[in-house]
C-alpha cells in the first residue's frame, strides 16, 4: 500500500515542479500530471505527482490523515 500527501503545486516547468504544504516545499516531477497547473491540489508519492484532487478532496484527506496522527500521539 502506497500513501499519496495532498500538496498545493507552487511552481511548474514542464518536467517538474514544487509542492508545498503547510509551508514546506519540495520539488517534485509532474511528469504523471502534465495537465496540473501552478494552484493545483496533486497527489505526491515518492517525489512524483501522480494524480491530482480539487481543493475539498486535499481537505479532508488532510484533515484525516491529521487526526490519525494526533490519535497516533495519544497511545
Amino acid at each position: 500500500m502506497c500513501l499519496a500527501i495532498p500538496m498545493v503545486l507552487v511552481e511548474r516547468d514542464e518536467f517538474e515542479g514544487v509542492a508545498e504544504i503547510d509551508g514546506v516545499r519540495r520539488r517534485i516531477s509532474v511528469m504523471y500530471v502534465p495537465e496540473a497547473a501552478v494552484g493545483d491540489h496533486v497527489l505526491v508519492h515518492a517525489g512524483f505527482a501522480i494524480g491530482q484532487v480539487d481543493a475539498d478532496e486535499a481537505a479532508r484527506t488532510l484533515e484525516i490523515l491529521r487526526e490519525y496522527a494526533d490519535a497516533m500521539v495519544d497511545l
